[in-house]
């Protein structure tokens, strides 16, 4: 077990303050542990989430019945935050292709009105528009979004989110989405993505205070066109990114926050004007011009200027939408009041994965083990080894890793555990 798993299971028992209940989406660091963590920023937060082995995996789909026992066991005095998928079809790969009718889905979701009948605390929830080919029964998932916009209008759900899942040029995903939208009532939020939704709605859930954001891209001319996985203009889907987490977007270049985009360009000259913006206000970057890769020689530079430990968030992890969602719940946040000692880790994290790992220990790790070999004794020592020799890094703290795996038997993503040096 990863060292973090026991802090953050010591928290989760403490039932302090702003304790929120999540379901995530799945049991990948990316929709469990990342939530989690932007939930936990506040001083004396202890989110309480369900253990990996709860959710589901590639492979296998979570028991919602279980599920269900876990949330019946957990405080009822705070929001729950919650990944319809997730109990409905037992994950989100499930959701693509799940043989379960409309109504043994929704039947799987009926808990979630008792609880909050019987709590009356609010529920942030989101459910996902499959991607094409993957989602084998779309009208059956459409037919169970629909019912939940209606849950929505009845306030079973203080907010419902619907996002569609990696839309290249021929998904029908944006469509779809946008038929919905004709109907759907004002706690409903519909946009690209999926693996950032859970923190977004952390952020709405525990940082509810109306907050502004100016956006600037390095590319403005590039930011109009239409983005692989989005379906609609890089400009479209960060504004829905930040109205649904929370942010009025504006021009004033007094905002509470200015996300940078980094879609392309001149990488030396995007770390300049960041480093430029942070001297006169909060500024949050998401690392957008590769799918799930980050830009080197732009954080490389920055790191030169010793800028990214002042930063609110970052991200360079995943998808356009991932990246900005995730980006904006974590600043959203920051803005609101956080433990430092927390948000410092919390950037050598992001830093860690997005970086050092998208950027350069994934691909090491695949000249060295072959992709079908990654569930293996031999490729968690690789692992281990690459990850050691690119440690310490520096943020506020310097931090070395201390055990690392691949919780999906592959290497897309890792998890892993930092450590402040000399602890």
């Amino acid at each position: 077990m990863l060292r973090h798993s026991a802090p953050l299971v010591a928290l989760l028992a403490l039932g302090l303050a702003q304790a929120q209940t999540l379901i995530p989406l799945d049991s990948r660091p990316a929709t469990r542990v990342l939530p989690a963590l932007i939930a936990g920023l506040p001083d004396k937060a202890a989110p309480h989430v369900p253990a990996a082995a709860l959710l589901g995996n590639a492979t296998t789909g979570a028991d919602p019945k279980a599920l269900t026992d876990w949330l019946a066991q957990q405080p009822t005095d705070q929001p729950l935050v919650v990944a319809l998928d997730s109990l409905a079809y037992g994950g989100l790969v499930q959701s693509r292709g799940s043989t379960l009718s409309a109504a043994d889905a929704v039947a799987r979701l009926l808990p979630l009105r008792e609880w909050q009948s019987r709590t009356r605390q609010p529920i942030y929830a989101f459910i996902t528009i499959p991607r094409s080919p993957d989602g084998t029964d779309r009208p059956r998932n459409l037919e169970v979004i629909r019912q939940m916009m209606t849950w929505a209008s009845a306030g079973v759900f203080k907010e419902l989110h619907i996002a569609w899942d990696d839309a290249l040029p021929s998904s029908p995903a944006p469509k779809e989405g946008a038929e919905l939208a004709k109907a759907a009532p004002a706690n409903v939020h519909i946009y690209p993505g999926a693996d950032e939704v859970l923190s977004m709605l952390v952020a709405r859930a525990i940082a509810p205070e109306a907050k502004t954001v100016r956006l600037e891209y390095s590319d403005p001319k590039a930011a109009q066109e239409v983005m692989k996985y989005e379906g609609i203009p890089l400009t479209q889907s960060a504004i829905n990114h930040a109205v649904a987490t929370g942010f009025t977007v504006t021009d004033d270049v007094g905002a509470d926050l200015t996300l940078y985009v980094y879609n392309g360009g001149d990488s030396r000259k995007a770390a300049l004007r960041i480093s430029a913006l942070l001297r006169r206000g909060v500024v949050a970057v998401a690392d957008v011009a590769q799918v799930n890769l980050g830009n080197t020689k732009m954080w490389k530079d920055l790191n030169t200027l010793r800028r990214s430990e002042n930063l609110a968030a970052l991200a360079a992890w995943g998808t356009p939408g991932n990246n900005i969602g995730t980006a904006l719940a974590h600043a959203k946040v920051t803005l609101s009041g956080v433990d430092a000692s927390k948000q410092d880790a919390l950037l050598a994290r992001e830093y860690t994965n997005d970086v050092i790992y998208s950027a350069g220990l994934r691909a090491a790790l695949r000249q060295v083990i072959p992709e079908d070999q990654m569930n293996t004794p031999a490729a968690q020592q690789a692992l281990l080894k690459l990850a050691h020799e690119a440690f310490p890094i520096r943020m506020g703290n310097t931090y070395v890793i201390s055990d690392a795996s691949l919780p999906w038997g592959r290497s897309f993503e890792w998890d892993f555990d930092l450590v402040p040096e000399g602890k």
